[in-house]
């Protein structure tokens, strides 16, 4: 405990409660605290861990930013099929770095100890597999796979080589996650029954119509690499390439993108394996540029009662043109209260219990008797209930935010370079990232299967079939 937080709780005295928003402030200080202390720590020659970046789109650059904040940690390399992206590499991370369109070139260095992989989803499952049984540690963006199909293949890849594998949705991370996780278990909104989470967005950048450089090209993108995997090969698009997101044969739409950071926090904060049944609808509402994936998703998902939580259901909705700007929320309803997380930065609880006695008069058949049974009716129900068993509670809230500084990505991948430095266990290793991506990739199944979809979270695997 620091100095700061004994000499508060002192001062307090015995006879004054400390509120919940106060708690969790000192708690998460604490936590930051213990975090800079242990990444200050000198790090020797023989903790360097030296990381290559296959990918260097939008979450390439940035995944690579951010793992080299964290100590100790060393470029070697990076791979893009875009030759603009390997130029602009050199330029942000020194001409000494190792660059390839080959990502083989970068398993095969023996000096490479962890990859990130960035690619379009498409390879996701391929590549880490791979870079598994080439003993790299390996950060995976989300979602793990493109397919269900591939899920577990990857585990079993993982749980053979033994190798460090940590999917990178960093909310997973968040000291704020993590105290709304306790402050669940420990029934501050009592029993939770449903959950509804969001992401709206409404620009053209942030409908994945991302700019195009001027000399894209066959030349300049390794194109029949890029489509490698692809049964049908098309001639050379610069939007396939550049917007693959709007594709479903390179990406995984809104659902793959968007529900699975929010499904990752709720089956962290619930502790849950996953649903049994989803549903989702959705439409093309505005951004028909080409792209074969909807610019707005709902989903309706079921959770069925576990050992790990009560059965609860899940709405979830992406909406591209959303007159509500960019926003994003996730809010947990229980029995006694709510809880809003509007993003991995902190939470606020809404507390609210229903009074013992059912109510009586207001909007009622009450006020539709004689005026006799009326009295009758109420000198009855004040009999049977106190003024206390009347009265609705309304206790204490709480508001909880990480410290100023705090960064969740940063926290994330610090948990990833822990693993492999020290063999502590990974926040989200194959079998949490397959078990948030599953009923992901399942929504856009209903979608364009227009059917609901069954899900078996134990096994994880489709009880329909598999694909």
């Amino acid at each position: 405990m620091s100095s700061d937080r004994r000499k508060f709780l002192k001062q307090l005295g015995s006879t004054v409660v400390l509120s919940s928003a106060a708690l969790s402030s000192f708690a998460a200080k604490e936590d930051h605290e213990r975090r800079i202390l242990q990444a200050a720590k000198r790090i020797s020659p023989n903790d360097k861990i030296r990381i290559a970046t296959i990918g260097m789109g939008i979450m390439g650059f940035n995944d690579t930013r951010t793992a080299l904040g964290c100590p100790g940690v060393e470029l070697v390399g990076c791979c893009d099929l875009y030759t603009g992206r390997l130029d602009h590499a050199k330029e942000l991370f020194g001409a000494n770095i190792f660059t390839t369109k080959n990502h083989h070139e970068i398993l095969d260095r023996k000096d490479i100890d962890a990859v990130i992989i960035a690619t379009s989803d498409n390879w996701h499952s391929t590549m880490a597999i791979e870079a598994m049984h080439k003993g790299k540690a390996v950060y995976s963006e989300k979602p793990m796979v493109h397919y269900i199909s591939e899920g577990l293949a990857e585990i079993k890849a993982q749980q053979e080589t033994k190798a460090v594998f940590q999917v990178g949705s960093q909310r997973v991370s968040s000291i704020a996650f993590q105290k709304a996780k306790e402050l669940l278990k420990e029934g501050a909104i009592g029993q939770i029954n449903s959950i509804e989470a969001s992401f709206n967005r409404q620009s053209a950048l942030g409908a994945w119509q991302y700019t195009i450089p001027l000399d894209a090209s066959s030349q300049t993108v390794d194109w029949a690499r890029y489509q490698a995997k692809e049964k049908l090969k098309l001639p050379y698009d610069s939007n396939r390439f550049f917007r693959w997101r709007n594709y479903r044969e390179y990406g995984t739409g809104v659902a793959g993108d968007l529900f699975v950071h929010l499904l990752s926090g709720i089956h962290f904060i619930t502790g849950s394996k996953g649903p049994s049944k989803i549903y989702s609808i959705g439409e093309l509402a505005y951004w028909k540029d080409g792209r074969n994936v909807p610019d707005v998703m709902n989903a309706v998902i079921q959770y069925p009662d576990s050992k790990e939580h009560p059965a609860f259901e899940v709405s979830l909705r992406v909406n591209f043109v959303s007159g509500d700007g960019e926003h994003s929320s996730t809010k947990i309803t229980g029995s006694e209260g709510v809880m809003d997380l509007s993003d991995e930065n902190g939470f606020t609880i809404r507390k609210h219990k229903m009074s013992v006695a059912p109510g009586i008069d207001g909007w009622d058949s009450f006020t539709t008797y004689t005026g006799a049974m009326q009295k009758a009716l109420m000198e009855e129900y004040n009999k049977k209930y106190s003024a206390a068993d009347q009265q609705e509670q309304t206790p204490a809230g709480v508001t909880y935010a990480v410290p100023e500084g705090y960064n969740t990505s940063h926290e994330h991948f610090a948990n990833f370079l822990d693993s492999v430095r020290n063999g502590t266990p990974v926040v989200e290793d194959a079998v949490f990232g397959f078990r948030a991506a599953a009923p992901c990739l399942a929504c856009n199944e209903s979608y364009f299967q227009n059917k609901v979809i069954h899900w078996d979270a134990e096994k994880m695997e489709l009880k329909e079939g598999k694909r």
